[in-house]
């Protein structure tokens, strides 16, 4: 469940660590005509930077090469959703690839830090619509009960407009 008070207190942290706990996000591309794609975010939640590990032979590393770009990113979790504005850009800082190397990011690059078809990508979020909720399975069908019995809209949770 997410933690409302959190969600009213500083939402654009908790939206940094509810992203940085998450296996992978959608990411879109400045590309329109294209789809979004799992990315799996590396999260500097004191800079409000995500970095990911992409691939500058692919349709997106290549496109942003040649012209960084706003795009969209969204997170889908059980309890928190998000959909994120911002800029992105290469991002090739040895530190930066250094701070977020690991066995995993290792698998996708044979070649290592230094892989030639590596490409570190650079989101810097403008703006975010968030979605939370603290309701359980139980607290979730209660609502959904409440509401048709009252005939009203259920309670869920909360939402905003944030600026990042």
């Amino acid at each position: 469940m997410a933690d409302l008070k959190k969600f009213d207190e500083n939402p654009q942290h908790q939206l940094l660590e509810e992203i940085k706990g998450a296996r992978c996000v959608m990411l879109g591309s400045p590309d329109h005509d294209k789809h979004m794609q799992p990315m799996s975010p590396q999260v500097d939640v004191d800079a409000g930077v995500i970095y990911f590990f992409s691939d500058n032979t692919g349709e997106l590393g290549s496109t942003i090469l040649a012209r960084p770009s706003s795009v969209h990113m969204c997170h889908i979790d059980k309890d928190y959703q998000a959909c994120v504005k911002g800029m992105l850009s290469p991002h090739n800082d040895s530190a930066t690839i250094d701070k977020f190397w690991n066995p995993m990011v290792e698998a996708w690059y044979p070649g290592g830090k230094t892989d030639q078809k590596m490409l570190m990508l650079k989101f810097e979020p403008h703006d975010a619509a968030v979605w939370a909720s603290d309701k359980s399975s139980i607290g979730f069908l209660f609502e959904v009960a409440k509401a048709k019995i009252k005939g009203e809209m259920p309670n869920m949770g909360k939402s905003k407009e944030i600026q990042l």
